[in-house]
């Protein structure tokens, strides 16, 4: 008699579907092996910074007493803008203190004026003290003070822009056709002599020729004549915004 033939099942055979089931179980194995194995560097920061700047043991139960140290973190190095303005206007205040007292202490009150306004601390020297009327050639008897300002300016790492002015009279000789040449070469005259008598970087400088265009005040007497032939010196605040200053960069 013939054999009756089974029926053939339909279908992957059985011991294929347990060999898959054991491949996906020892692949699942191996990525949760690889996933724990994966150090997280911000958690590992936060938890060596909660070592060197907290005192675990005594009073935290925990290492990290915050749910996202990364986020945290972030925070911490993020400063307020409003915090930082307040930070720069008390380094400015502090600057200007000891300028005033260092012009107090080398007795140049009366020949320079220090102030503070949005650009930074200003310095204002009056053309009697520096050079002879309608000439941008230092006087001797100005080098002294101005070495002493030099001296100060060694100290500290900020833009200074210096600023020359004249009165409202014309002016036209050889040297200087108006105003705009004169002012700008005394400002011109006072940096050189800072650069060169002193250990100051040129690019630190700006010079500036106003001419007559911005009165201390009105020209209508002697005095104030004399009042707005001068030379400013303007250590800028870092947090002005001014489109002729710049940050001081490491040349080449």
């Amino acid at each position: 008699m013939k054999r009756r033939s089974r029926p053939q099942e339909k279908g992957a055979p059985k011991w294929m579907v347990t060999f898959s089931d054991m491949m996906t179980l020892i692949l699942v194995f191996f990525i949760l092996l690889f996933s724990m194995s994966v150090v997280d560097a911000q958690k590992f920061r936060a938890i060596a910074d909660s070592f060197n700047h907290r005192q675990t043991f005594d009073h935290m139960p925990s290492i990290i007493d915050f749910e996202n140290p990364a986020e945290e973190i972030k925070e911490e190095g993020r400063k307020d803008p409003i915090d930082s303005q307040s930070e720069s206007n008390l380094d400015m205040d502090e600057l200007l203190q000891e300028v005033e007292d260092f012009l107090e202490d080398h007795d140049l009150t009366e020949l320079i004026s220090a102030s503070r306004d949005e650009r930074g601390v200003v310095l204002v020297l009056q053309e009697r003290t520096l050079f002879e009327t309608a000439e941008a050639e230092l006087l001797a008897s100005a080098e002294p003070f101005l070495a002493k300002v030099g001296t100060l300016l060694e100290a500290i790492p900020n833009i200074v822009k210096v600023e020359g002015h004249t009165d409202g009279r014309p002016i036209s000789t050889y040297r200087y056709p108006s105003n705009w040449e004169l002012s700008g070469a005394r400002a011109s005259s006072v940096i050189r002599f800072l650069i060169d008598n002193h250990d100051l970087e040129p690019n630190r400088f700006i010079a500036t020729g106003y001419g007559d265009t911005r009165p201390a005040v009105p020209n209508t007497s002697v005095a104030n004549l004399q009042t707005n032939r001068r030379v400013v010196i303007v250590i800028s605040d870092p947090e002005y915004d001014d489109d002729e200053a710049y940050e001081l960069k490491e040349t080449p």
